[in-house]
């Protein structure tokens, strides 16, 4: 027996009409870093996007299933590029600026980009890109910089606003298949190239749908989001699309991404979310320390990509600003645990439930998987690899042009589950708690050691502003941690009150032996710790490290 229910397509197209007349006059405020931030309405986004969508056909010649490249900050043309580009029924491919420039050739050529979308301050990352980047036939460039190092260099060379001035304010938008690739966007390539995930209009929907729910980000168009997490980064995980479902406002940073006009437009626009990666937030607590600013406007932040230190949390918590767990990957669109409480809790009771990576929402289905790929219960205490499935979640890699999708055999199960590579325990009413990911886990003398442990109780100390910890070789315990720690200014202790610290709550057998101070720990190229630069800083000596006895 078949339903009675229509049968409507999932579609971005929708999702975009729905935030123009439903929700038209929600806001996206872009900060200039003047007096005044530049301001349009959901309306008029809807309308530039429809005169994009325009000048891509009728003047690029941009059809179905081409990919259209952004290399933009977060700003309102890049939301307006997210809704035009798959409505149209081509890809929105997002590249990320942070990559090495060998990467974002791969990037580009893999997925046969025809047009990139770039913001003006960005052409110097892109133009000595582009005698390397045979498929791209139009640059189209917004905002302000020095178009002059684009000539000669055989593409067609646009101004965003002269595109848009004149084209037809509707469309006939196709009725697309909900399966259709609507976006795309590629991991960060720290192991191997880059692989492709491609996100249908029926996940994007999906996903934003589960990010509007209370047990997600729960906003609604009361709310100002401020959206950090970048636009390149797994479609700045669902914000664009899930503010026009609501008619949340979006408050974009542009390229004014340092902990200063980070803290100016906080107090100044009070946005009452945001979302970014925990380093972020570890910067703006030194700025707003040094220089006090007014952020009890933030009810919650979203923190993610990486585990967010506890004593980043009680900091927070002291300013009046709540910051809540998330976890997800690019393969996971990226929304896939949030850590909100159980109701009926004191502070103290939640507390342990706040520091875990959360609980998975309806949408995300998940297992721990043992070293001998047994299936472990959720018991709070069985370490194991997590693998997840569900609606938003990749089933595979793209396999560039005329090439069939890659399903990598470690990084999905025979069965067709995501293997994460993230290693951790489930409790009984499914809070997922990370303790490594499966190449940073430390194996020493048969057992395992937790980096994340070790680097969390290290940033507890109140003298340490950044940990990271790595396995190295070890003669006779195969590997052994070694502590990396960036201090603050003023700090005194040594490498022996460090390791002192850490026994209060650390296994003696866990503490390491060998540290080294740095002014920095290295980032990917979304703002994660890169460990395997850390790695071969200490195997190539380029590290001073001392051994404690």
């Amino acid at each position: 027996m078949l339903s009675t229910m229509q049968d409507v397509p999932l579609l971005v197209t929708r999702i975009l009409q729905h935030g123009m007349t439903i929700h038209g006059k929600s806001q996206v405020t872009t900060w200039t870093g003047e007096a005044e931030p530049h301001r349009r309405s959901f309306a008029e986004i809807g309308t530039r996007a429809t005169r994009l969508a325009n000048a891509l056909r009728d003047e690029l010649g941009v059809q179905q299933d081409d990919r259209v490249a952004t290399l933009m900050w977060n700003n309102a043309e890049h939301v307006e590029a997210y809704f035009a580009i798959p409505s149209m029924g081509a890809v929105l491919h997002t590249l990320n600026l942070r990559l090495p420039p060998e990467q974002l050739v791969f990037i580009v050529n893999h997925a046969a980009d025809r047009v990139v979308l770039v913001n003006g301050t960005l052409l110097p990352l892109l133009v000595p890109l582009l005698p390397h980047l045979p498929t791209i036939e139009h640059v189209v460039v917004a905002g302000i910089g020095d178009r002059s190092a684009l000539e000669g260099l055989g593409v067609r060379v646009h101004e965003y606003e002269e595109l848009l001035a004149g084209r037809p304010d509707t469309y006939d938008w196709p009725e697309l298949d909900e399966r259709q690739a609507a976006a795309m966007c590629y991991t960060s390539g720290t192991t191997g190239d880059p692989k492709g995930v491609i996100y249908s209009h029926r996940s994007i929907y999906l996903h934003s749908m589960q990010v509007n729910m209370a047990e997600s980000m729960g906003l609604t168009d009361k709310d100002t989001s401020l959206v950090v997490v970048p636009q390149f980064h797994v479609n700045a995980w669902g914000l664009p699309h899930a503010t026009f479902m609501t008619g949340i406002n979006m408050l974009m940073p542009d390229r004014f991404l340092q902990p200063a006009p980070l803290a100016d437009m906080i107090e100044r626009e009070k946005p009452t979310h945001a979302a970014a990666v925990p380093t972020l937030w570890q910067g703006l607590l030194a700025e707003v320390t040094a220089n006090p600013r007014d952020l009890t406007s933030m009810k919650q932040v979203t923190i993610g990509g990486a585990a967010c230190p506890p004593a980043l949390m009680e900091a927070y918590d002291k300013l009046g600003v709540r910051l809540f767990h998330a976890w997800g990957m690019t393969e996971t669109s990226p929304l896939g645990t949030m850590a909100h409480p159980p109701a009926g809790l004191t502070a103290d009771e939640e507390w342990p439930y706040r520091i875990t990576q959360g609980r998975f929402p309806a949408g995300v289905e998940a297992r721990l998987v043992g070293p001998g790929g047994d299936r472990l219960p959720w018991d709070g205490e069985s370490a194991g690899e997590l693998e997840v499935r569900g609606s938003w979640i990749a089933s595979s890699y793209y396999g560039g042009v005329g090439g069939e999708p890659t399903r990598p055999e470690d990084k999905f199960s025979a069965d067709g589950w995501l293997k994460t590579g993230d290693v951790g325990v489930i409790s009984p009413d499914g809070y997922l708690t990370l303790t490594d990911r499966a190449k940073d886990v430390i194996k020493s003398g048969g057992e395992w050691i937790s980096s994340v442990e070790l680097e969390n109780a290290l940033m507890a100390h109140p003298e340490v502003a950044e940990a990271a910890v790595v396995a190295v070789p070890d003669d006779k315990w195969d590997e052994r941690p070694l502590a990396t720690v960036v201090l603050k200014e003023g700090a005194t202790v040594d490498y022996a009150g460090l390791r002192a610290f850490l026994g209060q709550s650390i296994a003696k057998w866990q503490l390491p032996e060998r540290w080294a101070f740095v002014e920095a720990v290295p980032k990917t190229s979304v703002g994660k710790f890169d460990k395997k630069v850390i790695r071969k800083q200490y195997a190539d000596g380029v590290l001073d490290v001392t051994k404690l006895d």
